[in-house]
């Protein structure tokens, strides 16, 4: 049962969320492909999460 619960635990990828939708830690050194690299993967997890409410909201009024 244990090896179930390991599965499904979710606290690595909500705090990877928080680590790029967040402010920029100073104490962490930063350069332009890490901004970039942050940047481009804000946009592929918004558009991901808008084509799932795109894909709910066709399958359920069509």
């Amino acid at each position: 049962m244990s090896k179930l619960k390991e599965q499904f635990k979710l606290g690595e990828a909500f705090s990877y969320f928080l680590r790029v939708f967040g402010k920029a830690d100073p104490s962490k050194p930063t350069n332009t492909n890490i901004k970039m690299m942050h940047g481009i993967n804000r946009i592929s997890i918004v558009m991901f999460i808008f084509c799932i409410c795109v894909m709910i909201y066709r399958a359920f009024f069509r």
